[in-house]
């Protein structure tokens, strides 16, 4: 499974900058959640709160998440995805798909969907997450 991960991180920064993983992490979040606090981003993908910090810095220079006033508590501020975010967002998750359909081109259709049936089980075998 290692060797398997460090192929498909590999084919993965062919094709984007490294900073790209945390930033679809971080994206992806607060597409699924909605707007969070940097904190929550945190504790949600098990980041330092540093490295957060860098990635929101990035991702707000360009315009893919805006912070907000948080208006259930004035004294903290809210990560929010932007439609800029949101277009990266997709930009990244169509790269990482055709990663997918290279990194796995040896498997039958069959046998992908009993890979992800398998990987499915590993994953929902394991302690449950922080959410």
């Amino acid at each position: 499974m290692s060797k398997v991960s460090t192929l498909g991180a590999r084919l993965f920064a062919r094709g984007l900058p490294l900073t790209a993983r945390a930033d679809y992490a971080v994206l992806a979040a607060l597409d699924d959640r909605g707007p969070l606090s940097q904190a929550d981003i945190g504790r949600l993908l098990g980041m330092d709160r540093n490295d957060v910090n860098g990635v929101v810095n990035r991702l707000d220079k360009t315009g893919r998440i805006r912070r907000e006033t948080d208006p259930a508590d004035r004294r903290r501020n809210i990560v929010v995805l932007t439609d800029a975010g949101l277009t990266y967002l997709a930009e990244i998750q169509q790269h990482s798909d055709a990663v997918q359909d290279e990194l796995l081109s040896s498997l039958t259709a069959s046998e992908r969907r009993q890979l992800q049936a398998l990987l499915t089980k590993l994953l929902d075998g394991q302690a449950q997450q922080p959410a």
